[in-house]
C-alpha cells in the first residue's frame, strides 16, 4: 500500500518536464477559446525557492492527478478551441463571458448564465491576440455577435484567478485540512502522509530544503528531484488568505483536498506563465 500511495502523491510531487507555454498539455492548457452554449476549472510540484527566478520554479514538475468526475462514470467535460481546434478540459480551462453591454469578462468559476467562450492560453499570448484583433474576432464567432474586449482583460483574469487559489486554500483551512508550522510539516512528511508541500514565493532557501528533504524521505525518494510547490504569492498574502499568523510553508494530507487545491494553482500559475 506504500507503494501505490506514493506513486500517487508523485502525481503532485515528482520530476518530470513541462510542456511548452500556450499548447495543449495533459493539464488542458490548450491554445485558444471555445464557444459553449448554455447548459452545456493543475499545478505540478516544483522546485527553487528564489523568487527573482521563474525558472526556478518551473522545475520537478509531474502531472496531478485528474479532477474527481461528476457523477457515476462521468468524465470531465471537454470543450474544443475556436482558435486552435484543440479539446481540453473545461476545469483546466478559462471561461470569458459576455455582458448585456456586450463587454467580455472572466468568469472563472464558470456560473455565468448564456454562451460562453474557453480559453487556454498564458498571459502573454492573451496579450498578443488581444493586440492583433484575434481574441476580439473569435470571441465575435464564438458569441454570434459583435464584442468588447477590456483593454485590462488580462490584468482581470490574473487577479480572479489569484483571488480563486486563495480563496481555496482559506475553505481548506477553514476545514482542517492545511498544516503550518516548520516541525508539523517535517513530522507529516517524514511519516509519508504529505499529499501537497507548499512554499510561500518569499520562503527562505534553507527552510524550503529542510522540508523537501523530509518529503522526500517520506516518500521513499531520496536522491529525487521530487519538491514542494512554489506557490506565486508572499508569506503576507498568505497570512491573510489563511488567517494565521507568518504562514511560510504549508501541507495538504488528505487526497482530495489536496487535488482541489492543485487544480485552482494550476490555473494561476499556467496563465501567469510560471508551468511554460
Amino acid at each position: 500500500m506504500r507503494t501505490a500511495d506514493n506513486e500517487r502523491r508523485n502525481g503532485l510531487n515528482a520530476s518530470s518536464p513541462l510542456p511548452p507555454a500556450g499548447g495543449s498539455d495533459p493539464a488542458g492548457h490548450a491554445s485558444g477559446m471555445t464557444s459553449e452554449m448554455p447548459g452545456a476549472s493543475r499545478t505540478e510540484s516544483l522546485g527553487g525557492s528564489d523568487p527573482a527566478s521563474a525558472d526556478a520554479l518551473g522545475e520537478g514538475v509531474a502531472p496531478p492527478p485528474s479532477p474527481p468526475a461528476s457523477g457515476r462514470g462521468a468524465k470531465d467535460p471537454e470543450r474544443t478551441c475556436v482558435l486552435s481546434g484543440k479539446k481540453a478540459p473545461r476545469e483546466s480551462l478559462i471561461r470569458l463571458a459576455l455582458a448585456p453591454d456586450g463587454t467580455v469578462a472572466p468568469d472563472i468559476r464558470a456560473k455565468a448564465p448564456g454562451r460562453g467562450a474557453w480559453i487556454g492560453v498564458d498571459r502573454k499570448a492573451l496579450e498578443e491576440a488581444i493586440t492583433k484583433g484575434k481574441l476580439s474576432k473569435a470571441l465575435s464567432r464564438a458569441f454570434k455577435t459583435a464584442v468588447n474586449v477590456p483593454a485590462d482583460l488580462a490584468d482581470q483574469i490574473e487577479k480572479a484567478l489569484e483571488r480563486a487559489a486563495l480563496d481555496r486554500l482559506g475553505l481548506e483551512a477553514r476545514a482542517g485540512q492545511i498544516i503550518t508550522g516548520t516541525e508539523k510539516i517535517v513530522d507529516a512528511a517524514r511519516k509519508g502522509t504529505v499529499e501537497l508541500l507548499l512554499h510561500a514565493y518569499d520562503a527562505a532557501a534553507d527552510g524550503t530544503r529542510k522540508l523537501d528533504q523530509a518529503l522526500r524521505v517520506g516518500l521513499d525518494l531520496e536522491g529525487s528531484d521530487v519538491r514542494g510547490l512554489a506557490i506565486p504569492a508572499t508569506r503576507a498574502i498568505l497570512s491573510m488568505a489563511l488567517g494565521r499568523e507568518n504562514v511560510v510553508h504549508l501541507a495538504l494530507i488528505a487526497p482530495a483536498a489536496a487535488a482541489r487545491v492543485n487544480q485552482a494553482l494550476g490555473r494561476w500559475r499556467g496563465f501567469i506563465g510560471l508551468d511554460g
